[in-house]
């Protein structure tokens, strides 16, 4: 039976053990910090947090616990997070019930009156979940980026990326390969906006037909050709008040890009045989898996639309770049299609693993998917093979799969050695840079048996 998760936020090693070392009958993920706590959200989705609200670079003040709080409920509003506080800091306490904490527990730590409060936490959840989940009629979706797999550093950033960027109206530009996830980014972007409660509208450039594209777009006026029976608005003008996206803005025909332009600088449309001009209130999202840049220098793309529309630009790495993300996701894709086709299989095969974590994926995750999708249909056995995936083994010896600890145990160690080599070994420089105590990156630099070699 798979345990309960529960992600600890607390930087004091000590009390991290303490806690792990109580709770024994849950997963307990541990962070440090907002970062690591946010990246463990994403990966773990837990039901229950504890949360002390001292954490660096301040501990001394509950600054940074109740900006912590205050993400993780937007993130994963379904979250119990228990904050936990010192005797004196009650009112900080209460702040943070009035953000949405589910409860708070004041130090020193009594495991057991702890537990219960836990116990508790998971109890309603459970209630909480059940009746979501009947109300949504099964689908388990539950964050805006729920997703995007965020097991790689460079998926990790790209989703604080996102969140950075939702909340505004800047035009933003996703590049990246075909099958990458650009609309689920896109749809990321538009439900942690403050136009979650309006239209989200997406239209490919690339699968309407030139000589409709414009009507498609901007709409038209009865009369305004043949066949037009009626006034028809296009799709920007549907999508007043939420977001509009277009895809494979690469397509866009040259004729098009000039009205398209006008309509990026003036907000205003003009429908196909009309006059009038019909302001329209939307954030732009655009994507495209071509490069643009050389597009304009090719005189296929006007450069004047390609700065209007790439205010702020975002890469999406190929699935092939993301470390270990393929095995991770193809994890998850088995489970749902082998629930949704009453497959009881047990798993990848050594074999079958190897081949995911080495093959190019020029298909990205819509390869992967469609790949999974038809093993679960045609696989004989109870385990998916290689030959099930229709990929072949991997002859070179392959990377060792790293579990998530030791991931994160090789990043931190990485990124604890970059630090301190940019400062010429001043721990408290270091410490700053990466954003922890310096007891705390003391503590770490033990760990990993890392040296300073420069004096303080």
């Amino acid at each position: 039976m798979e345990l309960k998760k529960i992600l600890v936020v607390e930087d004091d090693p000590g009390l991290q053990k303490q806690l792990k070392w109580s709770f024994d009958d849950y997963e307990v993920v541990v962070a440090g910090d907002r970062e690591e706590a946010i990246a463990a959200l994403r990966r773990h989705e837990p039901a229950v947090i504890t949360l002390d609200l001292g954490l660096p670079p301040d501990p001394a003040n509950a600054s940074e616990g109740l900006a912590t709080l205050a993400e993780i409920l937007q993130l994963l509003p379904s979250a119990k997070v228990i904050v936990v506080t010192g005797n004196d800091e009650r009112d900080n306490a209460v702040k943070a019930i009035g953000m949405g904490a589910y409860d708070y527990y004041q130090k020193p730590i009594d495991p057991q009156v702890l537990g219960l409060i836990i116990q508790r936490a998971f109890h309603l959840h459970a209630l909480e979940e059940e009746n979501r989940r009947l109300q949504r009629g099964g689908d388990r979706s539950l964050t805006p980026l729920a997703g995007v797999i965020a097991t790689s550093p460079q998926m990790v950033k790209l989703c604080r990326t996102v969140e950075k960027l939702a909340p505004t109206d800047v035009t933003a530009l996703l590049l990246g390969e075909s099958g990458t996830g650009k609309e689920v980014l896109a749809r990321a972007l538009h439900t942690l906006s403050r136009r979650q409660r309006k239209p989200f509208v997406a239209v490919n450039c690339a699968a309407i037909p030139e000589n409709l594209l414009e009507s498609e777009l901007f709409g038209y006026e009865r009369g305004a050709f043949t066949g037009a029976n009626k006034q028809t608005k296009g799709k920007i003008e549907y999508a007043q008040g939420g977001t509009f996206f277009l895809d494979e803005l690469g397509d866009l025909p040259q004729s098009l890009q000039a009205k398209l332009l006008r309509f990026l600088q003036e907000r205003t449309i003009e429908r196909i045989g009309g006059r009038e001009l019909i302001p329209v209130d939307v954030r732009v999202v655009c994507a495209t898996n071509k490069d643009l840049k050389r597009q304009v220098e090719a005189g296929q793309f006007r450069e004047d639309l390609y700065y209007r529309v790439s205010e702020v630009t975002i890469d999406i790495p190929p699935l092939r770049e993301r470390e270990g993300d393929a095995v991770v996701i193809a994890r998850l894709l088995l489970d749902r299609f082998a629930e949704q086709n009453s497959r009881a299989l047990k798993g990848f095969t050594e074999e079958a693993l190897s081949a995911i974590a080495g093959h190019d994926w020029p298909g990205n995750i819509r390869e992967l998917e469609n790949r999974i999708k038809r093993a679960v249909i045609m696989a004989d056995g109870k385990w998916i093979t290689a030959d099930d995936l229709e990929l072949e083994s991997q002859n070179r010896e392959q990377p060792k799969l790293l579990n998530l600890r030791e991931a994160r145990e090789r990043a931190e160690t990485e990124a604890i050695r970059q630090a301190l080599n940019a400062v010429e070994g001043n721990v408290s420089r270091a410490a700053d840079t990466l954003g922890v105590a310096r007891p705390t990156l003391y503590h770490m630099m033990e760990k990993y048996g890392i040296t300073g070699t420069f004096a303080e």
